[in-house]
């Protein structure tokens, strides 16, 4: 079973003006679909492989063959990490729930934990993530490069945000920090707070 390329939960233009039509349509449709595409084709000579989940994948790289570990890091961390994104927006979702109170408690306050996560988020070098991560009942902020997913370090996440140049660029060009508080007006908490408590469980 090969892997496919989600349909996003609502519409390319459904987040704007925050973020626009033209980057969500690229971003999904060209980007991710190569994630995927290139995912498939790396593990085609595997059957091993076939029919296992991306997260079973970006979790236990050590088990993949060392000839294709890099692809699967690179593409299906690529297509896990965009599979979660996606459903991380949403306009006007409540700021409220388990994951928010957890936050608040750990963070001192939604705004503390904003500032925190905008800053590791507009640090990191180049190309990569920035997360917010449970494990063991504890939650953490972790950047990853590239398309490193937390899961492979044992860590659950249950926020993120891309911020490779293409998830923002054609709107907000050089100006990450933008482009990150914006982030901050469409996040789901909704799913957020589900991920949380799958995260628990």
């Amino acid at each position: 079973m090969k892997h496919i390329l989600p349909e996003l939960p609502y519409e390319y233009n459904s987040l704007e003006p925050f973020i626009d039509e033209t980057t969500m349509r690229i971003h999904h449709t060209k980007h991710h679909q190569t994630y995927v595409d290139k995912l498939n084709a790396g593990i085609d000579g595997y059957p091993e492989l076939h029919g296992k989940p991306v997260e079973e994948l970006v979790r236990d790289l050590d088990k993949i063959p060392e000839a294709i570990r890099g692809i699967v890091r690179n593409h299906g961390g690529g297509h896990l990490n965009h599979s979660i994104f996606w459903k991380l927006l949403k306009k006007e979702a409540p700021v409220k729930g388990p994951a928010v109170e957890a936050i608040i408690r750990e963070f001192g306050g939604i705004e503390v934990f904003r500032e925190k996560f905008a800053a590791v988020a507009a640090g990191v070098f180049g190309s990569g993530w920035t997360w917010l991560t449970l494990k063991e009942g504890k939650l953490e902020i972790v950047p990853t490069p590239n398309q490193d997913n937390p899961l492979t370090s044992g860590k659950i996440p249950i926020l993120g945000i891309d911020v490779w140049e293409h998830a923002y660029y054609l709107k907000y060009q050089n100006r990450r920090p933008e482009y990150i508080d914006a982030f901050f007006k469409v996040i789901n908490w909704e799913r957020v707070n589900e991920l949380y408590e799958l995260g628990l469980k």
